[in-house]
């Protein structure tokens, strides 16, 4: 341990910390990764976590069965306000799975080693994060057990969707997602999995990886057409992590309500995503590095990286925050020019305060060297984040309908409980699902990091 901390010391003494730390070979990290899945006891903080989370999406269960037999007017939704928290929640959901897919997709196709700690669970994050946001449009249909009429299935009375609708193209747009995205997680565990069935002792556990696996054995063959495929989905995964967000900024920008109606929310929305996306990746790995003992795999090089790509797309989303009343004041559309005024004037102007405090301000410390290398500050810079962005699009979606062209139809808007069930339901039901797949699953890649054992050699001073 002590050594350890001497080559991470000296490495971040001269400015690039390592990959891995040094020491480890084939066997040493088959062991530690796959012991935490085959042999590790449950211990008592997972049990708590599972507990808490699964208590938080037993109540999400509650507050969707009861909005399935009330109807949506449960919610805070009212008129001018007719997209509410669903809308916010949703939009959000999809912002935090980007980040899963850049680092697997993009940061392979560019070679960068560093990912190979974090895409695993980077990737499940990205498959938990999109069936949140899954939930959304679908429940804030109305009638939610026709759903199915948004896809263009055959039926007896040629009935097809409107493919005018922004609601059809979400659900193209995250159904493509999520599925491009599950193949790539999967294909990425084939050969873990295979590692797993062959050092799992009990039966019925071997079976069940030996299942999954789909008779890898490691042979050339297998490793050709295993990176042949992998490459594929890169590929194919690449695009849509500008295409998916793009998609569901057009549900506001197609329309006329003004601060809805711009061009820059497309790459702002995109910005948005991978902002929010690095915080929650953040939010995942400090946690399992320090309670699973993964520091020598996740190092201080991952955290510092990930808190730079934020930093970068931060900067991207605080322009955007300063070109949208810049354009609304060039255009001379009082309309626009009033959205702005009420954003920061208006009633909901704590809202709008708050979102450029978190938003803009608070991250500016990642400058900070010592602020990037430190998990805690990184934690909490994170959770600022994560917050910060769930409120913009709060500011996007509310305050932009509460006031529209007409004075006599203006209105508020106030998430009642259910709506705050609804939010914190998915919370639980999304760190329920990712401590499951802590468990059952290698949360690291064991294969991909063997391929760094060359770079991880560092030399340590004497």
């Amino acid at each position: 341990m002590e050594q350890k901390d001497r080559v991470e010391e000296i490495s971040v003494r001269h400015g690039r910390p390592p990959v891995m730390a040094p020491g480890h070979t084939f066997a040493t990290i088959t062991d530690k990764i796959s012991s935490i899945v085959l042999t590790r006891p449950v211990s008592l903080g997972w049990m708590l976590g599972v507990g808490f989370a699964s208590l938080w999406a037993f109540i999400l269960l509650f507050a969707v069965s009861y909005l399935f037999y009330q109807g949506v007017g449960i919610w805070g939704v009212n008129i001018p306000v007719a997209w509410g928290f669903a809308i916010v929640n949703f939009v959000w959901w999809v912002g935090i799975g980007h980040a899963g897919t850049l680092i697997s997709a993009i940061l392979l196709l560019l070679r960068q080693s560093w990912r190979n700690s974090i895409n695993r669970f980077a990737e499940a994050m990205t498959l938990f994060a999109v069936a949140c946001a899954g939930m959304f449009p679908v429940l804030h249909l109305g009638r939610p057990w026709l759903a199915y009429w948004l896809f263009p299935y055959p039926n007896t009375m040629n009935v097809w969707p409107q493919f005018r609708s922004p609601l059809v193209w979400d659900v193209f747009a995250v159904s493509t997602y999520f599925t491009v995205s599950l193949l790539f997680w999967y294909q990425g565990l084939i050969p873990d999995l295979a590692t797993l069935r062959d050092r799992a002792v009990n039966r019925h556990t071997r079976t069940i990886y030996g299942f999954l696996a789909m008779g890898w054995r490691g042979s050339a063959r297998h490793w050709k057409r295993y990176h042949t495929a992998y490459l594929i989905l890169a590929g194919l995964a690449t695009p849509l992590v500008l295409s998916v967000h793009t998609v569901v900024s057009y549900d506001f920008t197609i329309a006329v309500v003004p601060g809805w109606h711009s061009t820059i929310f497309p790459p702002f929305f995109v910005a948005g995503a991978i902002y929010s996306g690095f915080a929650m990746v953040l939010i995942l790995a400090i946690p399992i590095r320090y309670f699973y003992g993964l520091e020598d795999f996740v190092t201080m090089r991952h955290l510092e990286n990930s808190g730079m790509i934020m930093l970068a797309t931060g900067l991207i989303v605080a322009y955007g925050y300063i070109m949208e009343p810049f354009m609304a004041w060039l255009s001379g559309n009082k309309y626009d020019m009033y959205q702005f005024w009420d954003r920061a004037h208006g009633p909901y102007w704590w809202v709008f305060l708050s979102l450029i405090t978190m938003n803009v301000v608070i991250p500016q410390v990642l400058w900070i060297p010592k602020v990037r290398r430190n998990p805690a500050w990184l934690f909490l810079i994170s959770l600022d984040v994560l917050i910060g962005m769930w409120i913009e699009r709060f500011v996007i979606v509310v305050i932009s309908l509460h006031r529209d062209f007409l004075t006599s139809s203006w209105g508020m808007y106030y998430p009642t409980r259910w709506d705050w069930f609804t939010l914190l339901g998915t919370v639980g039901f999304f760190f329920m699902c990712m401590l499951l797949f802590l468990r059952v699953l290698p949360m690291i890649s064991i294969f991909e990091l063997r391929e760094l054992l060359p770079e991880a050699e560092v030399k340590v001073e004497p």
